[in-house]
């Protein structure tokens, strides 16, 4: 079936095997955690990529001169309004409040510099390759990241890490692996399965992103939608 969709669509298939393949069934129901029915149905919405942002062509309420497509990618990477910092930030503090001690000595005795970004696959540099592979969006962020930090790091004795999600959830390999080191070290620290700390760790992350990508759609909605 894949074969026969839109480079976009195809994506959204890539992005879904890769959900399931990494996400377990205790991650899965923190939809339930969005106690809100306007946010909670606009996820479901989003994620089954039903549109929720009205007809083709209505503009950006933050910024008039794009148009919004009905399936949300302008308003999960729009600069403007705000959106894009408050999920980074929020991501950033998830993160932080489980690696704050643990991230003074995390390789070879040297600190780590997390460093979190959010990218889509479906931007026309990403779209060629996340067609037909998962995760490639990510993996580019990452490399990207390490071009830009590597150098100032090493200059003041850090180890760089990548952090990279893409707004449909899947991460990226240096993440996935930091996060199961973190997850690890947690579990040790806190005396629990390392499965627990593992699911927990994804659980409130996927949970946050999942929010704030739910928050800046309806942003976008109320004045064309009615949301």
């Amino acid at each position: 079936m894949a074969g026969m969709c839109s480079e976009s669509n195809r994506h959204l298939l890539n992005a879904i095997n890769q959900f399931n393949e990494h996400v377990s069934n205790e991650e899965m129901v923190t939809l339930e955690a969005i106690r809100e029915p306007s946010e909670f149905q606009a996820a479901i919405q989003w994620w089954l990529g039903v549109g929720i942002l009205g007809s083709q062509g209505a503009t950006c309420p933050h910024c008039p001169a794009h148009s919004l497509d009905p399936l949300g990618h302008h308003a999960l990477t729009c600069k403007h309004g705000g959106d894009v910092v408050i999920r980074h930030n929020r991501l950033r503090d998830v993160f932080a409040e489980s690696s704050d001690v643990l991230a003074a000595n995390w390789m070879m005795g040297k600190p780590a510099a997390f460093d979190f970004t959010v990218t889509s696959p479906l931007t026309s540099s990403n779209l060629p390759e996340a067609s037909v592979t998962a995760g490639s969006a990510a993996f580019a962020a990452e490399e990207r990241k390490h071009k830009a930090n590597d150098s100032k790091c090493a200059e003041l004795g850090w180890v760089c890490i990548s952090i990279a999600v893409e707004i449909y959830g899947c991460w990226g390999t240096e993440a996935k692996w930091a996060l199961l080191q973190l997850a690890s070290r947690l579990a040790t620290r806190q005396n629990c399965p390392k499965s627990a700390s593992v699911t927990a760790l994804y659980q409130r992350l996927s949970m946050t992103l999942v929010r704030a990508n739910v928050r800046a759609l309806l942003s976008r909605a109320i004045s064309d939608a009615g949301y």
